[in-house]
């Protein structure tokens, strides 16, 4: 039997395992407190106010693809840049809402998969930050994706790719970190690189109430040059990599892994 699975690609009845890890709606919802704590909702508000790389025009036309509960959306509005966020997932797009709510701003938001979606000429940022790239077993869906971005986006603008870089995670990935919920669970992080540093698997398991749950997730993982030429395949120029969202050189010195290329 030869199917297509729901991005349409092919494959065979045997190869097929059931939806990918990123459409398991139960995963957002059980990890959303860790994932997207009050903390890095904070973090991300005082980048959008103080980085340089999140300093836009006013009135800025901004893609957030994978925009989850809206951590950037929200505050990018209330600078009253356009915003729409995309997102795979009802339960994010519900946080997203009701954050925009909260902030008193309006935002466009989109269920859609990012795979797929592009809106061309739109806009004249796209974002995808906090290590939203890469979730594709496909390396040439994951280029699929920044192609989309670039047809999304109005001539001379940018996409902005926010990861960490295979270099900055050398240097602190080890033991297993463990993070304490407000209801008294506990979250349980743990990092395998795989595929000779081709891919990142990240085992979650959240321990509450005497039981446990473990996903895991999975991502290409990237170098600075890797990325950099892939922005470049995908017929971005003006390619530059960056260690921080200050725009700080990509170098020892790195938090971040972020990238960013323009549209001719």
């Amino acid at each position: 039997m030869h199917t297509t699975n729901r991005h349409g690609e092919d494959r065979t009845a045997a190869a097929d395992a059931g939806p990918a890890w990123y459409e398991d709606e139960s995963l957002w919802a059980d990890f959303a407190p860790v994932m997207f704590s009050a903390e890095r909702a904070a973090s991300a508000a005082a980048l959008v106010r103080e980085a340089a790389l999140l300093d836009f025009p006013p009135s800025a036309r901004i893609l957030d693809l994978c925009c989850g509960p809206g951590l950037f959306v929200a505050p990018l509005a209330a600078r009253g840049h356009r915003v729409t966020g995309v997102d795979l997932s009802r339960d994010m797009l519900e946080r997203a809402r009701a954050a925009c709510d909260l902030a008193g701003v309006e935002a466009r938001l989109v269920r859609a998969d990012m795979l797929r979606f592009a809106e061309p000429g739109d806009y004249d940022v796209v974002l995808s930050l906090f290590t939203s790239f890469g979730y594709f077993t496909s390396a040439e869906d994951n280029l699929r994706v920044l192609r989309n971005a670039w047809h999304s986006l109005a001539p001379g603008g940018r996409l902005l790719v926010d990861v960490m870089g295979k270099e900055v995670l050398a240097g602190w990935i080890g033991r297993p970190q463990a993070v304490d919920l407000p209801d008294g669970g506990c979250v349980v992080q743990r990092d395998t690189v795989l595929d000779s540093w081709r891919r990142l698997r990240t085992d979650w398991t959240l321990v509450r109430g005497g039981t446990a749950r473990t996903v895991s997730i999975h991502a290409h993982l990237y170098s600075a040059a890797e990325l950099h030429d892939l922005f470049r395949t995908a017929g971005f120029e003006d390619v530059q990599c960056f260690g921080d969202f200050d725009g700080a050189p990509y170098d020892q010195h790195a938090h971040r892994l972020v990238v960013s290329g323009r549209r001719p």
